[in-house]
C-alpha cells in the first residue's frame, strides 16, 4: 500500500471510483460529485490550484481511495476536504483516517480551517469527521455546485 500525490494516469481509476461509490450510496445525480465538470481530469484541477493536493491509496496498481485539499472560494483562511472516498472492498481498515491525518496534516500548514460537505446518507463519513473535531453547521459557508449535500461542517486548524 502506497499513499501518494496523484498524477496523471490515475485520472480514469479515480473518476471511476467516485462515480461507483456515489451509485453506491443513491448520490449518483445532479448536485454532487458524480456530475463535477473536472472528475475525469482532477490531476489537472489540482495542480491548477495553489495550496492544494490531492492523494491517493494505490494497491497492486489499484487506486483504492483519495482525498484533497482545495481552497474555499472567497475565503482564503479556510480550506475545503474535498472528495474522500475509500474502495467498499477495503473500508474498515483505517485507510478514511491514514487519508485523513494527511490532508489534514496538509491543510493545517497553510490554513487555519477546513470546510467540508457531506451527505445525511453517508453515516461512516460523518461520524469520521466528527471524530477528527469538525463541527457541524446551520448551514453552508459557500454557495456550492454540490446542492445535493445537506450536512456542513468546519474545523479549526490553528
Amino acid at each position: 500500500m502506497i499513499i501518494r500525490t496523484l498524477q496523471e494516469a490515475d485520472n480514469k481509476q479515480l473518476a471511476q471510483l467516485i462515480q461507483s461509490s456515489l451509485i453506491s450510496a443513491g448520490l449518483d445525480k445532479p448536485g454532487t460529485a458524480y456530475f463535477d465538470p473536472y472528475l475525469q481530469q482532477l490531476s489537472f484541477y489540482y495542480s491548477q490550484l495553489t495550496d492544494a493536493q490531492y492523494w491517493v491509496i494505490e494497491q497492486q496498481n489499484k487506486i483504492i481511495g483519495g482525498v484533497g485539499i482545495a481552497p474555499l472560494e472567497d475565503i482564503p483562511e479556510i480550506c475545503e476536504l474535498q472528495k474522500l472516498y475509500v474502495d467498499s472492498n477495503f473500508q474498515g481498515q483505517g485507510f478514511s483516517k491514514k487519508l485523513m491525518s494527511i490532508a489534514l496534516g496538509f491543510a493545517a500548514q497553510h490554513y487555519q480551517g477546513c470546510y467540508l460537505e457531506t451527505h445525511t446518507s453517508l453515516t461512516n463519513a460523518w461520524h469520521l469527521y466528527e471524530k477528527y473535531g469538525f463541527k457541524l453547521l446551520n448551514q453552508p459557508l459557500i454557495e456550492s455546485d454540490h446542492s445535493a449535500m445537506d450536512l456542513w461542517y468546519c474545523k479549526k486548524l490553528t
